[in-house]
């Protein structure tokens, strides 16, 4: 079962923030699945390329779905940061970052979660939603009001 569980709320770039999240893992030597629906994974895949210059953070996006080919055991081995729609995928990853707007059922399987919530009030309400789940888990959820300080 998952031991820590972050929130990190009022987060006016999601996306950017996630890519130096994921960039200090790497750093870190840590394996990390992000989970969060198509689209989002699409943004998350570029920026990866491109929010720094010169700078790459290792990643590939798990294939949707069961039609396409699935990354071999080198691949998973050798990859530090996927990126998939569901937390159903065989990774060996410690480490769960979830852009989602739900609690992904698997996520219990990892050492660490960690949940991004942007400042839009859709969205704030979704965590909100995710902390009282974690909290019926049984678990403490940590917060980290990440918004910049004005």
């Amino acid at each position: 079962m998952a031991s820590n569980v972050e929130f990190h709320t009022g987060l006016p770039d999601p996306i950017g923030y996630a890519c130096r999240l994921l960039r200090k893992a790497q750093r870190q030597g840590l394996r990390v699945l992000v989970t969060a629906p198509s689209a989002t994974l699409a943004k998350l895949d570029r920026e990866l390329w491109t929010f720094e210059e010169r700078e790459f953070v290792p990643h590939q996006r798990w294939p949707a779905g069961s039609a396409g080919p699935q990354p071999d055991a080198v691949r998973i081995g050798r990859t530090p940061i996927w990126l998939a729609v569901s937390a159903q995928v065989p990774t060996a990853c410690t480490v769960l970052v979830n852009l989602g707007a739900d609690v992904p059922a698997e996520s219990v399987d990892f050492e660490r979660v960690v949940e991004l919530v942007s400042h839009e009030a859709d969205d704030a309400a979704a965590g909100r939603e995710r902390w009282r789940r974690w909290k019926a888990l049984g678990l403490e959820p940590s917060h980290r009001n990440a918004a910049p300080a004005s």
